[in-house]
């Protein structure tokens, strides 16, 4: 499940460069996540540091259109790192 930033999003800057993955950028009006990119920090930390710096509650929240599985996550961590 990749995650996906609201439009509760007031641009504070707090989660672009804690993304482990570089997997936030400043889109047209407020940040985005690239969901190819987005493992949910599995991989890297025990829960996604984007959501754990966001100030606003649920600004950023599971993309309902990009479900996976935890052991997807992982694969996609392997692939992003080039341990594969």
């Amino acid at each position: 499940m990749a995650l996906l930033i609201t439009e509760k999003c007031i641009n504070c800057d707090m989660c672009d460069p804690e993304c482990p993955n570089e997997a936030i950028t400043f889109g047209a009006e407020i940040y985005e996540i690239d969901p190819d990119k987005c493992t949910e920090c599995v991989g890297h930390y025990e829960k996604p540091t984007c959501q754990s710096v966001c100030p606003i509650t649920n600004c950023i929240v599971i993309d309902p259109e990009h479900r996976e599985t935890n052991d997807e996550l992982l694969e996609k961590f392997v692939t992003l790192q080039g341990l594969a």
